[in-house]
């Protein structure tokens, strides 16, 4: 008898292991799906999906095949909240999202308290890695790593001549301008005129002066289109030769509409063109919108993130997934190499640096003119 209980023990402990060595990694993604942004969600959902189909195709992570598990945070900061606590207690130990920058900063203390690590293929708000957090991982440059490129080419391609760093006195624009003066000031360097201007045309008329009156020979701009084509226009008008560098706040057709001829010769900083999804062996390669195309690439890429952290890591553990990634491995994704610094913002941020230029048939455009920085 004593011996047909113990076989019957066994049997349960081999079962129970089976069992959970069946259960799947449950992924959570949080993305825009629905809202104005929901162009740019549904195309980082379909990156995702088909990133989790060829890795469960593979073997899945460390034997266990990948279950995603959906929520829609509209972009809104409180949908994410209420989204977040709804994957928390459906069992995810990794999300990937949010692509809103409001929607991450809401969402990521709730996966941090949950010891849930998070994968973020968009969101450029700079504090959203300064927060303390130890399991949140952001696959796009921020905000400040951007800022910080602009003062370094000041630095670089400015040294010793007179530059200003100028504003567009909104919370992106003046974090972009704070951080370029940090940048240059690193370098040994320093502004002549650090100012915020609006669009205003007597503002920028009045800027326009204090430029001429110092020499400035290069301006760094923190800020959307609108005013800094006002501005490069206006220098222009001016006689002022002065060089233009912005950032990817004048990927706007009105920059090219309002600033006209005065466009040709601005630099500009951006983040590279979107990678495509690999084509699906047998199936035709379905159309795509530019916004669907947009974070396809970074949520096809976090998953693969999730992925070699955890084969890197040997376990599938949250915490022991974010110590193999904090220790700056560098991961081979379809965005290219990617490797993690102490905060979890990307150890190389991907920008390059474009020139407005007028191309052959007398049209200005910065297409096909990026150099590394």
């Amino acid at each position: 008898m004593t011996g047909r209980i113990a076989r019957s023990a066994l049997a349960l402990l081999l079962l129970t292991g089976a069992a959970q060595a069946a259960e799947p990694l449950r992924i959570g993604l949080a993305l825009p799906l629905s809202g104005p942004d929901a162009g740019f969600g549904q195309g980082a959902r379909l990156g995702a999906e088909q990133a989790v189909a060829e890795i469960n195709r593979a073997g899945g992570v460390l034997g266990q095949k990948i279950q995603l598990v959906v929520q829609d945070d509209a972009g809104e900061p409180k949908q994410a909240l209420a989204g977040a606590r709804k994957l928390v207690g459906s069992g995810v130990r990794f999300v990937v999202g949010h692509l809103n920058s409001g929607a991450a900063a809401a969402a990521s203390p709730i996966y941090e308290e949950a010891g849930i690590v998070s994968i973020v293929p968009g969101a450029t708000w700079a504090p959203l890695t300064r927060r303390g957090a130890s399991l949140l991982f952001r696959l796009a440059g921020s905000d400040a790593q951007q800022g910080a490129l602009g003062g370094t080419l000041l630095a670089q391609r400015f040294r010793d001549r007179p530059v200003a760093i100028v504003h567009d006195k909104t919370s992106f624009g003046r974090a972009l301008a704070d951080e370029a003066a940090r940048a240059l000031k690193a370098a040994g360097g320093r502004e002549r005129l650090f100012e915020g201007v609006s669009r205003d045309d007597r503002e920028v008329a009045g800027l326009v002066a204090k430029l001429r009156a110092l020499g400035i020979e290069a301006v760094y701009f923190g800020g959307l289109q609108a005013p800094a084509a006002l501005l490069v226009k206006a220098m222009r008008e001016a006689g002022l030769t002065t060089t233009l560098i912005g950032s990817d706040g004048l990927l706007d057709k009105d920059f090219l509409q309002v600033a006209g001829p005065a466009a040709e010769g601005t630099l500009m900083t951006l983040a590279p063109s979107p990678s495509r999804l690999p084509d699906v062996r047998g199936a035709a390669r379905a159309p795509r919108t530019p916004e669907a195309e947009m974070f396809a690439g970074a949520a096809y890429a976090a998953i693969e993130v999730i992925r070699q952290g955890a084969e890197g890591a040997r376990s599938t553990d949250p915490a022991k997934v974010a110590a193999h990634l904090h220790g700056g491995v560098l991961l081979r994704t379809l965005i290219g190499e990617v490797a993690f610094d102490a905060r979890g913002d990307l150890a190389r941020p991907p920008f390059a640096v474009a020139t407005w230029r007028k191309l052959a048939d007398g049209r200005i455009d910065y297409a096909g003119t990026e150099t590394a920085p």
